[in-house]
């Protein structure tokens, strides 16, 4: 992998990371375009470095809440802030149960699969479509919300179906005000992906030792940039119920991606 592609990677990363497309689905995509050959653990390290930097800047974006909520916790009391770490936690378990045990199950998807990356995106386009449509209210995230939004993000582990996407939409879909829905949404993986990499560091899966380390710290600046851009803008997106654009968008790009699978099998 060049610098450039690494970069043009990076980019597509950062946005699409916040935007509901599928940061998965759209780097196996450009992965596809851009003719990367790289060996399926270099290809995985590099997708692990650019959902770091996207991280990054959800803590960047989100710095004032996360002190909040930091804040609560060593306060010691059953206050909004602690009841909102609780929730986060609750929204982890079935990520980290997928995590543990279909980890390889997981890793096969990631091979290329352009045919099954647009199903999933056609997916994400059904879900923003009807998410756009459901009536704004003031009602925030519960305990039992949490967890079936938990299981949203599990299952947007898959290439194809967005992240943000699934999580928002549930969200919005049961009952959740939209505003809310995108900041808890966004805030919720952020404790799964520095977990995700500090597992990976312990077990010895990731090596920086490799001779793309130029690409990949390139491609971790372009992810880090457009996240900060993407997030911001997602946000405003989501108060003003525009999430149908996207749907389309998701429609056309799975469609397209589905024909040049089966063209191309």
């Amino acid at each position: 992998m060049d610098t450039l592609d690494a970069i043009l990677l990076g980019i597509i990363q950062g946005l699409t990371e916040f935007l509901p497309v599928s940061s998965s689905g759209h780097l196996e995509l450009g992965k596809a375009i851009l003719g990367d050959n790289s060996l399926q653990e270099e290809s995985l390290l590099f997708t692990v470095v650019l959902h770091f930097a996207t991280a990054l800047s959800t803590i960047v974006v989100f710095r004032k809440d996360i002190w909040e909520i930091i804040s609560g916790l060593f306060q010691f009391k059953w206050n909004e802030e602690s009841q909102f770490s609780v929730k986060i936690i609750i929204s982890m378990i079935p990520a980290v149960i997928v995590g543990l045990f279909f980890e390889e199950q997981l890793e096969a998807f990631f091979g290329g699969n352009i045919r099954f990356v647009g199903f999933m995106l056609i997916i994400t386009a059904v879900l923003l479509y009807f998410a756009d449509k459901a009536k704004d209210t003031q009602k925030k995230v519960s305990f039992g919300n949490a967890f079936i939004v938990g299981i949203s993000q599990a299952i947007a582990m898959l290439p194809g179906i967005s992240r943000s996407g699934a999580t928002i939409s549930t969200s919005v879909l049961l009952g959740v005000d939209k505003s809310k829905a995108a900041r808890f949404s966004f805030l919720m993986v952020v404790p799964l992906i520095f977990g995700k990499i500090a597992k990976d560091l312990m077990s010895g899966d990731l090596n920086f030792t490799g001779e793309n380390n130029v690409a990949m710290g390139a491609g971790f600046i372009a992810a880090f940039i457009a996240g900060l851009a993407a997030c911001t803008w997602m946000i405003k997106l989501v108060r003003k119920s525009k999430l149908s654009y996207f749907a389309i968008y998701c429609l056309i790009v799975g469609l397209i991606a589905v024909i040049y699978g089966f063209t191309n099998s």
